[in-house]
């Protein structure tokens, strides 16, 4: 009988669906299953096959074998016993991606304690109040944070660093689990500001088998696949889609460790020819903004992003470079993956800007303020059907005639001036699709006259001048419509962002209500 990892094709996905049939891909069942063993020990029988391949910003490549990590997260495992860890226990993991967060993540999970992914570029306030919130009994992190780290209460510090790994010897290199479905396994955070700490979602071991969804049809992921994603597995992303799902698959994967650096990944997408890429937008347009990034040759057949809008411009300049279409995959932390668009699937056409089409099983609708649908390109609210009762996503979208999905930003992302009503992220796409913008946010702003008008703040090699002013508020009146470019221009030097990297429109908002930017600005009645 296939199984639906045998199957590629869209009409496949929609006739064959089956959520029990994804049980099928894992050894355990409700009473026996455990994320470490599906995604690590069950793979480990070959000694030289190949689970992940560290891409460091310092230009080390760090390969990792499933029976390296098998052995080295049993020992781990092993340790953490010794240390009077117990199932139910969470222990939080501040380390970069390589062989000791591996052996941590997963020796962590095989002991049924609760693996808590923290961000290595959290601050004193992010790491105390997830501290705070989780109580764990172990915080496991590298020398570059002990001393932060040390100033936390109630929280015992262990440095993982080599030595430590070359302790762990003493200890048995395997681990019988003994875990259920039901078993909590990992709590993870998303990626809100430090003054509003959001909930951790709480995953248990059967996580991993719904997460296929989103891996066989959202990344796309199939047998034989190389799969790359360079978001760290302190996100959501990176760490279930980017690392859980592909190697549950038995698949090999790639992972960066270090600050983001676009030229160095293009150089190890080529030399180690990845053939499935799920990236941030960000990521994206970062590596279109490289110098190196047509030195190279790339060996993809599948590319897919999420996290924000990927702006039309770098959709088209990625599908070219890498000579495939680039696919959306949607959905948030709280809700997972809901739209896709079907990845490797050649009876799928992959719409230009479009965030795809529900998942098999899914239902999606576009809905009024009264909760009705609304019909083709009119803009609502995105809801999903869960258990069934509608529940909202809090971002805005509207459906073609098609049946695809386009977003349109987060509810609060909407600006509404003298009547109408404007989308922050399709002014945003046109900002960036002129040639001397590398980044670009769009927020509304207090209006006397019109109650709100667009500010606009751009990043740029050019400076800040009243002729650059009028060239970006022309060429947007060129592209949108009259009334939807910016009255208000900034040149800030960066943009804050979250830490997953997607532009905080909040804080910009926050921030120009305080009238703390110190930029120049630049203002067209």
């Amino acid at each position: 009988m296939k199984k639906l990892t045998d199957y590629t094709t869209y009409a496949d996905a929609q006739q064959h669906w089956n959520p029990k049939q994804l049980w099928e891909l894992f050894d355990g069942d409700a009473d026996a299953l455990n994320i470490a063993h599906e995604c690590i020990d069950r793979h480990a029988t070959d000694a030289e096959r190949v689970a992940i391949t560290v891409v460091h910003a310092d230009g080390q490549d760090e390969i990792l074998t499933f029976r390296e990590i098998s052995q080295e997260s049993s020992r781990f495992a092993h340790y953490l016993l010794a240390q009077g860890v117990e199932p139910g226990d969470r222990v939080a993991i501040m380390l970069e991606p390589s062989k000791a967060f591996y052996a941590a993540l997963f020796g962590v999970i095989k002991t049924g304690a609760i693996a808590v992914p923290m961000f290595t570029l959290f601050g004193p306030d992010a790491m105390r109040l997830r501290i705070q919130d989780c109580r764990p009994k172990l915080l496991l992190t590298n020398q570059e944070k002990a001393e932060l780290a040390n100033q936390l209460q109630d929280v015992s510090v262990k440095i993982i660093d080599s030595n430590f790994l070359a302790g762990l010897a003493q200890f048995p290199d395997s681990y019988e689990v003994n875990t259920r479905a039901s078993d909590l396994a990992i709590f993870q955070y998303t990626s809100g500001t430090t003054r509003e700490l959001p909930d951790a979602i709480k995953h248990t071991h059967k996580a991993v088998v719904t997460l296929m969804v989103a891996a066989l049809y959202g990344t796309g992921l199939r047998p034989g696949d190389k799969f790359f994603c360079p978001s760290s597995p302190a996100w959501g992303h990176g760490l279930w889609h980017g690392t859980l799902a592909p190697l549950a698959l038995g698949l090999s994967i790639g992972a960066f460790a270090g600050r983001f650096n676009a030229s160095r990944l293009l150089q190890a997408l080529s030399l180690h020819k990845f053939t499935n890429m799920s990236a941030a937008a960000t990521h994206y347009r970062m590596m279109r903004n490289s110098p190196e990034v047509h030195d190279h040759t790339y060996y993809f057949e599948k590319l897919s992003f999420t996290g924000e809008p990927l702006d039309s411009s770098t959709e088209t300049f990625i599908q070219a470079l890498f000579n495939t279409s680039i696919c959306s995959m949607y959905g948030t932390t709280e809700i997972g993956v809901i739209l896709v668009s079907y990845p490797g699937a050649s009876d799928f056409p992959v719409k230009h800007g479009s965030l795809g089409k529900p998942i098999p099983g899914g239902i999606v609708e576009v809905q009024d303020a009264e909760g009705r649908p609304c019909p083709p390109n009119v803009v609502g609210e995105m809801k999903v059907m869960r258990r069934n009762e509608w529940v909202a996503t809090k971002d805005l979208g509207r459906i073609d005639e098609d049946g695809y999905f386009f977003h349109a930003g987060r509810a609060d992302d909407v600006i509404i001036s003298a009547g109408w009503t404007m989308s922050a992220v399709e002014i945003e796409d046109t900002l960036l699709k002129h040639p001397d913008i590398q980044e670009a946010a769009v927020i509304g702003v207090p209006d006397a006259l019109r109650g709100q008008v667009v500010k606009a703040f751009v990043i740029s090699t050019r400076p800040g001048s009243d002729a650059f002013v009028s060239e970006v508020q022309d060429f947007v009146r060129g592209q949108l419509s009259q009334h939807e470019y910016p009255r208000h221009v900034a040149f800030p030097t960066d943009l804050p962002k979250t830490p997953a990297g997607k532009i905080h429109r909040k804080k910009l908002r926050e921030q120009e209500a305080a009238a703390n930017l110190a930029q120049p600005e630049h203002v067209t009645q």
